[in-house]
């Protein structure tokens, strides 16, 4: 039996041939990450602690005619990320690309900020993308493949008064994915750090909710407009690279 990344009648596929990592693929960005490569053609690994939520991703991309595991794991803990590692290995004996969409929000003022909830964003927003992408390298590297963290607007720049947490974790991120991009650049990987405005998930409407704002998710970014917007990326040819794409809804709400 041939393995799933050289499945003939996917070959053809503009990822026909690659194996995906997609962390937070449960829901959300990170869901339409992970329909957007399988539908491209690739092979893909949904990371998520949520494992029915995992297995309903995983279903639709086997519907589609498409490759799925999943991997249900806390990539917080300590030996997660060898973890995905090893279940990517053994599924598809190789990596091409790996998406960093999990991650975690609480709004606060300096003052009123719990030291908890700092702590809580940097395991989930910077530490865990860091040690999942530091496992992962290797097989990258043997694939000159590609390595893309959703990060944030707040990633670029903290314009509300009650984010500076939050917005920390993603300045840091940032800085971690230019400072990889430097280090593997040469050795055939790509690096692209995603800046999405407000998007259309439940985790925008618990916001909304807890602002006391109308939530409007007509007029926010949709998941899927950021899982074209990968697709595209690593689609590219090799003699191109996306760095940094920053892109914000196209009517944008009054909340």
């Amino acid at each position: 039996m041939s393995s799933p990344v050289s499945n003939p009648e996917r070959a053809g596929s503009p990822l026909g041939g690659r194996a995906a990592v997609i962390s937070g693929a449960s829901r959300g960005i990170g869901r339409a990450v992970a329909l957007s490569l399988a539908g491209q053609g690739a092979s893909v690994c949904c990371v998520a602690r949520d494992a029915a939520a995992l297995e309903s991703v995983a279903a639709a991309v086997r519907a589609a005619g498409g490759h799925a595991i999943t991997v249900a794991v806390d990539l917080t803990t300590s030996g997660a990320a060898g973890t995905v590692i090893r279940e990517v290995q053994a599924a598809f004996g190789r990596l091409d690309i790996l998406v960093h969409s999990a991650g975690s929000i609480h709004h606060g003022t300096l003052e009123s900020g719990r030291i908890e909830d700092l702590d809580s964003q940097y395991q989930a927003n910077l530490r865990a993308p860091y040690a999942l992408t530091q496992a992962a390298l290797p097989l990258l590297l043997a694939a000159r493949g590609d390595v893309v963290f959703i990060n944030s607007s707040a990633g670029l720049a903290a314009r509300r008064a009650d984010v500076g947490q939050y917005a920390a974790t993603k300045h840091a991120l940032k800085a971690i994915a230019d400072s990889l991009r430097e280090e593997v650049n040469g050795r055939g990987v790509r690096v692209l750090t995603v800046h999405p405005g407000r998007t259309a998930t439940s985790l925008q409407e618990t916001l909304h909710q807890e602002a006391g704002a109308r939530y409007r998710p007509e007029l926010l970014l949709q998941p899927e407009d950021i899982g074209a917007v990968v697709a595209l990326a690593v689609a590219l040819p090799r003699t191109a690279e996306i760095t940094d794409v920053s892109i914000r809804p196209a009517i944008n709400s009054p909340a």
